[in-house]
């Protein structure tokens, strides 16, 4: 049997000060993966910088799928325009209207975003700002 515990981040808020907005969004993120798992996607690292997530949108037109980037968050949704004159006999194929979201990691950039044989993929890189990448200094002679 399968027990899912409410974290209970009320707790660690009064003795951690400040980290309040990272538990809130702590627990957000792990309501929203078991109540949606629809569409079914992967996330892939290509390598040390760049990333990808891939969702299975068959059925769905690239006029019916969005990509947006709000600060920190990247909202995917897909919405269906049915035809009205086709008659269904059996719909065997999932074709609801879905909302997908993920938190965005700082630094992160999504670079772009593609449909190929029924799958959406959206490129994400992590993009240092130059004061935070390790450097070199130079060592002189005295």
């Amino acid at each position: 049997m399968n027990a899912i515990t409410r974290f209970d981040a009320a707790a660690l808020n009064r003795a951690l000060v400040g980290f309040d907005r990272m538990f809130d969004t702590f627990e957000h993120r792990f309501q929203n993966q078991i109540q949606n798992n629809y569409p079914p996607h992967n996330v892939l690292k290509i390598d040390e910088n760049n990333y990808a997530i891939e969702l299975a949108v068959a059925g769905f037109q690239k006029s019916e799928v969005t990509v947006k980037v709000d600060q920190d968050e990247l909202l995917i949704t897909g919405q269906r325009t049915d035809t009205p004159d086709v008659e269904y006999l059996h719909r065997g194929l999932s074709a609801r209207d879905f909302t997908k979201s993920f938190t965005l990691a700082e630094y992160m950039v999504v670079k772009g975003a593609v449909i190929k044989d029924g799958i959406l993929r959206v490129d994400l890189e992590r993009q240092l700002p130059e004061a935070l990448q390790p450097r070199l200094i130079d060592i002189v002679e005295a």
